[in-house]
């Protein structure tokens, strides 16, 4: 696995730098064009503690349930690491965010704090209610801090 990352960044350290250039705008863009359609397309209610989990096909078959959840815990460890990595300095990209939502598809235990103290930033909730707004979304719907976990 190492050796392929070597490759790669010797790869993309060969490359012109023009074209590294574009590869980092345009990686950017499509980061951040996923990002914000992940945040519109969330449920409003999808950080309250208390929210009924959505009835669906897949979800009352063993097999399907089972996988389905390695994968979208996978997705979630996906989504948490590239959000780190977009979070390091001189890195672009919605980093907070992306950590946020690779949180929201993981299942472990102390799940909902560790999205408090994130969505607890007044800037990330302020932002994620920006972008729901410009697409005619309802705000994000949060526990209250007095009211109890789950």
């Amino acid at each position: 696995m190492l050796d392929f990352f070597k490759r790669v960044a010797y790869g993309y350290g060969s490359l012109g730098l023009v074209l590294q250039a574009s590869i980092v705008v345009g990686l950017a863009l499509i980061t951040t064009a996923f990002g914000i359609a992940m945040v519109v397309f969330i449920p409003p209610d999808h950080f309250k503690a208390r929210r009924e989990e959505p009835q669906s096909w897949w979800r009352s078959h063993p097999l399907l349930k089972g996988s389905g959840l390695v994968i979208k815990n996978a997705i979630g460890v996906l989504f948490f690491v590239l959000g780190f990595v977009m979070a390091l300095p001189l890195v672009p990209g919605p980093g907070l965010v992306f950590m946020l939502l690779g949180l929201s598809l993981l299942d472990f235990p102390g799940k909902r704090n560790a999205e408090r103290r994130i969505l607890a930033v007044p800037s990330v909730i302020r932002f994620l209610n920006d972008v729901r707004a410009r697409f005619g979304r309802a705000p994000l719907a949060l526990d209250d801090a007095k009211e109890p976990p789950g």
